[in-house]
């Protein structure tokens, strides 16, 4: 698959590049600091722990027809608490016909992303999360993806208009600009975010622990509101063009020193 899409062969035993990192992550990485990761409920514990603000959440649980009782607001979403890539906007009271049918295999494993076995989502609990829909519209909010390297962050992905028209750039920490593509259309290049250091000294904190994670943040109304936790962004399968960027970020990436498992 990665040889598929990047044009290149996959090195796993002297990974050089990220996606090769990335890639070695997926392979070997059994460590339990990455158990919770992909656990919706535990990274946003662990954001509230360290001061951070996170999305209001309006039920968790496994039964929909509980969640159809309640008397939620007026915008709401849904996810699944152990995958990535499905959601469901939800407007006043549940539909329970409709949250079957929409929901249908959300329950039974992972997603298409999650192809290369990704071992953190196969320890997340399997359940759904409601909670608050962020923003006043129903326009996308730009999600601010900071690549945190050993506590430092190192790379800002900004991702914008994700359900019409998909946009991405990349900004050094500074705000500076990069004309690398990867994988979708080079969005525009954005105005400074005015909470930017706050992003930024949010996300070095959440980051410290980890050798590499992806830490995302919304701004909304002048506030930084958590996001999610990322070990493996993209699947290691998202080539950058031009590649120097990738051999850039995967010299800023130490993995860790033990025996394949």
């Amino acid at each position: 698959m990665y040889f598929r899409v990047t044009r290149r062969p996959l090195h796993l035993r002297r990974p050089r590049l990220f996606t090769e990192k990335v890639n070695w992550r997926v392979v070997n990485d059994r460590r339990d600091i990455l158990a919770g990761t992909c656990d919706k409920l535990w990274m946003q514990d662990y954001a509230k722990d360290a001061g951070c603000k996170v999305p209001n959440r309006l039920w968790a649980g496994t039964s929909l027809a509980e969640l159809a009782k309640l008397d939620l607001p007026a915008r709401w979403v849904l996810k699944p608490n152990h995958s990535s890539g499905r959601v469901y906007f939800g407007d006043g009271k549940p539909d329970l016909e409709e949250l079957l049918y929409v929901t249908e295999g959300w329950m039974d494993g992972q997603t298409s992303i999650t192809l290369a076995d990704e071992w953190a989502y196969g320890k997340a609990r399997k359940c759904f999360i409601a909670e608050e829909r962020l923003g006043q519209t129903d326009a996308d909010l730009p999600d601010y993806k900071f690549f945190v390297f050993h506590g430092k962050p190192e790379l800002i992905q900004v991702d914008s208009s994700r359900f019409n028209g998909h946009e991405r750039r990349l900004y050094t920490p500074s705000w500076e600009p990069l004309d690398v593509v990867n994988i979708y259309p080079l969005g525009p290049v954005a105005p400074r975010p005015s909470t930017l250091d706050d992003m930024l000294s949010a996300a070095a904190t959440l980051g410290e622990p980890f050798d590499f994670i992806r830490v995302d943040f919304y701004e909304v109304d002048g506030e930084v509101i958590f996001g999610e936790l990322t070990p493996y962004p993209g699947g290691g399968i998202e080539p950058y063009s031009p590649r120097s960027l990738d051999a850039v970020l995967g010299g800023k990436w130490t993995l860790p020193q033990f025996q394949k498992i």
